[in-house]
C-alpha cells in the first residue's frame, strides 16, 4: 500500500474499469479522490463508495474531457475545495473502431478530442499550481495499440502512440519544479470493453500474450498507483508496460 494521506488526485473516467480500480486503490493509500464521469452517475458514486470504503474520500465529478474550459474549471474548483492537486491521471479514452478506408472524420474527432487533447487540457490546468507548489505527478493512460498498431484501430492507435510523445515531453518541461510525467500502457485488459468480446476473438487476443491471460483492471491500478507515490519519486518521461509480454 502507498501511502496518499492528504494528497488530491483526479482520476478521469473513473466511473468503471480501469478508472474505477485505479481511484479505488488511490483511496486505499487515503488520497482524496475526484472521479470525472462522463455520463453516468451512478456508476461513478459506485466507484465513490469503493473508495471511501478503501479508506479515502471521493467525489464526483461530471464533465467532458474534451472541453477545455471544462478541464481548466474543474482543476481550478478541486483546488479551492480541497487545498491542492497532487495526482492527475489521464484515463479517459474512447475507441471507434474502423478500417481506415471507411473511417469518419467525426469518428477521427472524437477520438483525438478524448484521448489526446484532454491529456493537453488537463495537463495545462494542472501544471501552474503543481509547479507552484513544487510537487506533483501526472499519468497519462496510453495503450499497447500505441506502441503496436493494430488493424482498424488507426485513430486509436495514432492518438495513443501521440501521448508518449506528449508525456516525455511534458516530463522534460516540469521536471525542474519537482513535477514528474509518466505513461502507463495497457495491454489487453479484462473490463467492460473486453467481456462483450466473442469467443474466437478473445482466444486469437490470447495467442499473442506470452502470459496467456488478460490483464485485470487492478494490476494497471498497481502500476498507475506506484508512479504516483514518492516511492516512484526519481522516476519521470518513462512508460510502464503492463501487457503480459505482447510488446517487449
Amino acid at each position: 500500500m502507498y501511502d496518499f494521506q492528504n494528497k488530491v488526485a483526479l482520476v478521469t473516467g473513473g466511473s468503471r474499469g480501469i478508472g474505477r480500480a485505479i481511484s479505488v486503490e488511490l483511496g486505499r493509500g487515503g488520497a482524496t479522490v475526484v472521479v470525472n464521469y462522463a455520463g453516468n452517475e451512478a456508476a461513478a458514486r459506485e466507484t465513490c463508495a469503493l473508495v471511501e470504503a478503501a479508506g479515502g474520500k471521493a467525489e464526483a465529478r461530471r464533465f467532458d474531457v474534451a472541453d477545455a474550459a471544462a478541464c481548466q474549471a474543474v482543476i481550478e474548483e478541486t483546488i479551492q475545495a480541497h487545498g491542492g492537486l497532487h495526482i492527475l491521471v489521464n484515463n479517459a479514452g474512447v475507441a471507434i473502431d474502423g478500417l481506415l478506408l471507411r473511417l469518419k472524420d467525426e469518428d477521427l474527432d472524437r477520438q483525438i478530442d478524448v484521448n489526446l487533447k484532454s491529456a493537453f487540457y488537463l495537463c495545462r490546468a494542472a501544471a501552474r499550481p503543481m509547479m507552484k507548489q513544487r510537487s506533483g505527478a501526472i499519468i497519462n493512460l496510453s495503450s499497447v495499440v500505441g506502441e503496436m498498431g493494430n488493424g482498424g484501430q488507426t485513430a486509436y492507435a495514432a492518438t495513443k502512440a501521440g501521448l508518449a510523445g506528449f508525456t516525455k515531453s511534458l516530463a522534460r518541461e516540469l521536471a525542474s519544479r519537482g513535477v514528474r510525467a509518466n505513461l502507463v500502457s495497457p495491454g489487453f485488459i479484462d473490463t467492460d470493453m473486453t467481456s462483450g468480446l466473442p469467443e474466437d476473438v478473445k482466444a486469437k487476443m490470447l495467442e499473442e500474450i506470452p502470459l496467456g491471460r488478460l490483464g485485470g483492471a487492478e494490476e494497471v491500478a498497481h502500476a498507475v498507483a506506484f508512479l504516483a507515490s514518492d516511492r516512484a519519486s526519481y522516476i519521470t518521461g518513462t512508460t510502464i508496460q503492463v501487457n503480459g509480454g505482447m510488446n517487449m
